[in-house]
């Protein structure tokens, strides 16, 4: 039986994939669970409007995230943490602390962009990753300092 899928399948294909697998499987698993529907020539247009969508709005979003990449080029951060013995921190700098830094200087980036390579617990300057989109990712410099007088 030929099935169109709406959710991607581990091993088995991607949203609006047309496959072919046994009835049982079909009628019995996929279909049932809305992970696929059958593949008539309806249905086929309907996938073929959504994913035409889904294409517009990541075209949309990409171009969002090369005009906040272009921004966000060449920005430094100072976070400003307490700091115990030798520079160590009181904890570790997270992806909130950043998030909060980048919207003191007028940046909104969503907190699940934020990817810190290493856990930050020492006083210095780091190099993490923002991905805005699955293609755009920019690399920014944070400034891990002690409050003052200390």
């Amino acid at each position: 039986m030929k099935v169109i899928l709406v959710q991607d399948l581990e091993g088995k294909g991607l949203f609006g994939d047309i496959i072919e697998v046994k009835d049982g499987y079909a009628n019995n698993y996929l279909i049932p669970r809305g992970i696929a529907i059958p593949a008539t020539p309806s249905n086929l247009r309907h996938i073929n409007t959504i994913k035409q969508q889904k294409a517009k709005k990541l075209e949309r979003e990409k171009k969002e995230a090369l005009k906040l990449k272009e921004k966000l080029e060449g920005v430094t951060l100072e976070i400003i943490k307490q700091t115990g013995e030798k520079g160590k921190l009181f904890g570790s700098v997270t992806s909130s602390d950043i998030v909060n830094a980048l919207k003191e200087k007028g940046f909104d980036v969503d907190r699940k962009r934020v990817y810190i390579p290493m856990r930050i617990r020492q006083v210095g300057t780091y190099d993490i990753v923002l991905r805005l989109h699955p293609e755009v990712s920019v690399g920014i410099k944070i400034i891990v300092k002690p409050p003052e007088g200390e």
